[in-house]
């Protein structure tokens, strides 16, 4: 096809809303605490974390398209429908001869994180195309080969690990568990209809069996060369053993195979904590022992939930990289960290790095300004628990782990500016208590009357840039 005709399929795509991934990341329904003394210490640690950084990087970025899924043949993704879709399958995976990086700066990245408040980071070592952001011995279709091949830093993951250690980040390693490029799960023998294995694998035993070692093969590699790794985030939740495949996932609207797609759960977590002792296993929506944490994907649970979750948004409209992202204003942001964290879980934040391999400059300004709010406001988001009466109108509650202290995020509607005072029923101060107002540290006025608590502000708010669309403050315990 010809150049020009390419960059009028590429404005197609661009310009084009994509519709949400067809109910493939629905939350689980059942959780199951794990039995494992370092596990459960890990996730404590991990629970006090509650702001993380996932970062999308793969061939999708350098045309800024949705993350691998333009090359899923099903009804709800857009194309030009005069590309064929094996024509644009083969454009598609040939743009790893045009991913070249060279900025690829993953300090920046990690220091724009910190910056931010974020305590821990999940980046993409492998998304559901098969392109590898780390160099495997299992593949060539990696970021290890091609024009980034000569580069001292070729083996991206390595570096983009090592940086966030460095800056105290819990690690964590996204890996898709289906993968479009292999010959093992999209055999070319047959077309490729859905997000599926293209073949049944009760009638070729042998190529399912292929896939699971090279999938196994591939995890060892991030689990033995990269260091100390905390979280294994493992996604497309549509490769499942048949036994949980309930009437809930049914419902997602996703084509779920009518036979198991098992690839070996038990033996992946074994090899995997023999090597990472304690590690974290996120088999996300697969409910059971390796789903020790649930991750509802852009959206945020109604109501509180008593066991470990995520809420995985993103600071702009989507997960990688796209040309003219509109990017959330930092208060939106906090405040859905703020409800997030009542409600028992944590944030993260989903950040696209463009193909020079830099983060856009308004998503690091965002982060930047994220990062203002929770320097001073912290004390009432990390290593904070949640309180039986957690919500009120626009306030927000936690408390710390002791119990002894609580704390209220007052989240202005829109743009609002703070009143003369602001108040919220229930989570009464203990009597002649100091209550802070962790935006300035200073001690304000309060007083409670039928259960109401009425704060009075200091006028210096009004404007003071350290708002950000919230107040926090910390009091004793009634």
């Amino acid at each position: 096809m010809k150049r020009t005709n390419w960059i009028i399929v590429l404005i197609i795509l661009l310009s084009v809303k994509v519709k949400a991934q067809n109910g493939v990341h629905q939350q689980s329904s059942l959780y199951e605490w794990p039995a494992e003394k370092e596990v459960r210490a890990k996730l404590d640690k991990w629970e006090d974390q509650k702001f993380g950084m996932l970062i999308h990087w793969g061939l999708y970025a350098v045309p800024g398209i949705i993350e691998s899924w333009q090359i899923c043949s099903e009804n709800w993704i857009e194309r030009d429908s005069t590309i064929a879709y094996e024509d644009y399958k083969k454009w598609y995976f040939g743009l790893q001869k045009d991913f070249n990086p060279l900025k690829f700066n993953p300090e920046a990245w990690a220091k724009a994180g910190k910056d931010a408040g974020m305590k821990y980071m999940i980046f993409t070592t492998k998304h559901h195309d098969g392109f590898s952001m780390f160099d495997t011995k299992e593949t060539d279709f990696s970021i290890a080969h091609g024009p980034f091949a000569s580069h001292p830093k070729k083996d991206v993951a390595k570096y983009v690990f090592d940086a966030f250690r460095k800056e105290g980040f819990m690690i964590g390693a996204y890996f898709s568990k289906p993968d479009w490029h292999s010959q093992y799960f999209w055999w070319s023998k047959y077309a490729t209809p859905d997000r599926n294995t293209n073949y049944d694998i009760r009638k070729y035993p042998w190529r399912w069996n292929k896939f699971k070692q090279f999938a196994f093969n591939q995890i060892n590699e991030l689990m033995t060369n990269y260091g100390s790794i905390d979280i294994l985030w493992l996604d497309g939740g549509w490769v499942r053993p048949l036994s949980t495949v309930n009437d809930e996932v049914r419902g997602w609207g996703a084509a779920i195979p009518e036979w198991d797609q098992q690839i070996d759960m038990p033996k992946i977590a074994a090899m995997a904590r023999k090597a990472q002792p304690g590690l974290l296993m996120v088999d996300r929506t697969v409910h059971g022992p390796y789903e020790n944490y649930q991750t509802p994907e852009q959206k945020i649970p109604e109501k509180q939930l008593d066991h470990p979750w995520e809420s995985c948004l993103t600071l702009g409209t989507s997960w990688g990289y796209v040309n003219n992202e509109v990017y959330k204003p930092s208060s939106e942001v906090i405040r859905s960290l703020a409800e997030v964290v009542a409600k028992g879980g944590s944030l993260l934040l989903g950040v696209g790095p463009s193909p020079d391999g830099t983060l856009p400059a308004v998503a690091v300004s965002r982060m930047e300004e994220i990062g203002s709010w929770m320097k001073m406001n912290g004390k009432a988001i990390y290593s904070t628990r949640i309180t039986a009466d957690y919500h009120d109108g626009n306030t927000w509650f936690t408390q710390s782990k002791d119990g002894k202290m609580k704390n209220a995020v007052y989240c202005f509607p829109k743009e609002e500016s703070p009143a003369a005072s602001i108040e919220w029923k229930g989570n009464v101060p203990a009597k002649g208590s100091k209550m802070t107002l962790l935006n300035i540290n200073k001690s304000v006025k309060w007083e409670v009357k039928d259960n109401v608590v009425k704060v009075h502000l200091p006028a210096a708010l009004k404007n003071n840039p350290t708002v950000f669309g919230a107040l926090a403050f910390t009091y004793p315990a009634k």
